[in-house]
C-alpha cells in the first residue's frame, strides 16, 4: 500500500492534467495482452484490426514488452504531465530529450524481473538510439490506435477533470477522492492507495497531480524527478463505444424535439460537443447546431476549459428536465 502524506499547502498546489502518452502506452498494453482488458472489450475489438497492421514493428513490440500491470515502468516512456493541456507532440519532445544514461538506468529497472526478451525486442532496447526508437514507436502507436478517437477520449478526460477538480476546490481531499477508486481512501491527512508495493511519501507542499486515464487502472508516479502523480480511471469511458438508446416520445421530446431533449438530459454534467457526439452517434456539427438553439433559448450555457468548450445545463434547463 502507498501512503501519501498531505500537508497544509498541498491542496492549493494540487492540479489535474491529461497525459496522452500514458494513454498510448496503456492502450498498447491492452491490445498486446500485457494488461487486462477490463471494461474496454468493445473498444479493443473495434481497434484490433488497426493494431494488427502495426503489431510487428519492433519498437512497438519493445514498448509492449516494457508494459507491466504492476511494478516500475521506465518514466521517460510514460511521462506524467508537467503542465496542463499537453499534446502528444509536446510529450514526444520530452521523451526525445531524455539523456541516454537516464534511459539506460530506467530501462534496466523496468526490465528487472521480466523474462528475457526475444532478439528483435532486445535489439531495440540495447540500441544506441533506443530513445528515438521508442519515441517513434509511441508515435506510431498513437497514430494507429488513439488519434482517430482522441477528440472523444480528451472530452471524457476533461469532463472527469471538471467534476473532480470542482469537488477538490469546493470540499477538499475527501470529496475529491470519493468514488475515484475503490482502492483509494482518505484517512486524516493521508491518502491510502492499494498499489503494488509498500511505501510512504510526503508531498511537502508540492501538491498532487491527478491524471484521469481511460486505458489503465489506478497507478502512481512518485519519483523525485517528476511531479507527484496519481492516475485513476476516468468516469464515462463507455462513451468510446456505447450507443445511446433514445427515450420514448415524452413531453420534453414533444416540446423541444427528441435530440435536444437527449442533450438536455446528458448535460446534467458539463460535456464537450465531441463527447455528446459520441454518446448520440451524431456528427459534431449536428450536435453544435442543436446546442446553439438550446443556448439561444437559455437552456444551456458554455465555458472554456483549456482548449475545449464545455456545455452545461442552466437552471432553466434543470427545471425543464423535470417535465420530461
Amino acid at each position: 500500500m502507498y501512503r501519501i502524506m498531505v500537508g497544509p499547502g498541498d491542496l492549493a498546489a494540487s492540479r489535474f492534467g491529461v497525459a496522452p502518452l500514458i494513454e498510448v502506452h496503456s492502450a498498447l498494453g491492452v491490445l498486446a495482452g500485457r494488461m487486462p482488458v477490463g471494461p474496454l472489450g468493445p473498444w479493443a475489438e473495434r481497434v484490433r484490426p488497426a493494431y494488427r497492421r502495426v503489431a510487428g514493428d519492433p519498437a512497438l513490440r519493445a514498448l509492449a514488452f516494457l508494459r507491466r500491470p504492476h511494478g516500475y515502468m521506465a518514466d521517460f516512456v510514460v511521462p506524467p504531465p508537467a503542465r496542463p493541456n499537453l499534446t502528444v507532440a509536446d510529450q514526444l519532445v520530452t521523451v526525445r530529450a531524455t539523456p541516454l544514461g537516464q534511459a539506460r538506468r530506467e530501462l534496466a529497472r523496468n526490465l528487472a524481473g521480466l523474462p528475457e526478451p526475444d532478439a528483435a525486442v532486445r535489439e531495440v532496447l540495447e540500441a544506441p538510439d533506443v530513445v528515438e526508437r521508442l519515441a517513434a514507436g509511441l508515435e506510431t502507436a498513437w497514430r494507429a490506435l488513439l488519434e482517430p478517437d482522441w477528440p472523444v477520449l480528451r472530452s471524457i478526460l476533461e469532463r472527469d477533470i471538471v467534476h473532480r477538480a470542482g469537488r477538490l476546490a469546493a470540499y477538499g481531499w475527501a470529496a475529491a477522492l470519493d468514488g475515484l477508486s475503490r482502492k483509494v481512501r482518505w484517512r486524516d491527512g493521508v491518502i491510502e492507495a492499494d498499489i503494488h508495493g509498500d511505501a510512504t511519501y510526503r508531498l511537502g507542499g508540492a501538491g498532487l497531480t491527478f491524471v484521469p486515464v481511460v486505458f489503465a487502472e489506478l497507478g502512481a508516479a512518485l519519483e523525485q524527478d517528476w511531479p507527484y502523480t496519481l492516475m485513476y480511471r476516468a468516469r464515462g469511458v463507455a462513451a468510446l463505444w456505447e450507443s445511446r438508446e433514445p427515450h420514448g416520445e415524452d413531453a420534453l421530446a414533444r416540446l423541444v424535439g427528441r435530440t435536444r431533449a437527449e442533450l438536455l438530459r446528458l448535460l446534467a454534467e458539463p460535456a464537450t460537443t465531441s463527447w455528446l457526439s459520441a454518446r448520440l452517434r451524431m456528427s459534431v456539427g449536428g450536435i453544435g447546431d442543436h446546442l446553439a438553439v438550446l443556448r439561444e433559448s437559455g437552456l444551456v450555457t458554455r465555458e472554456r476549459s483549456g482548449r475545449s468548450v464545455l456545455y452545461r445545463r442552466t437552471a432553466v434547463g434543470d427545471v425543464l428536465i423535470g417535465t420530461g
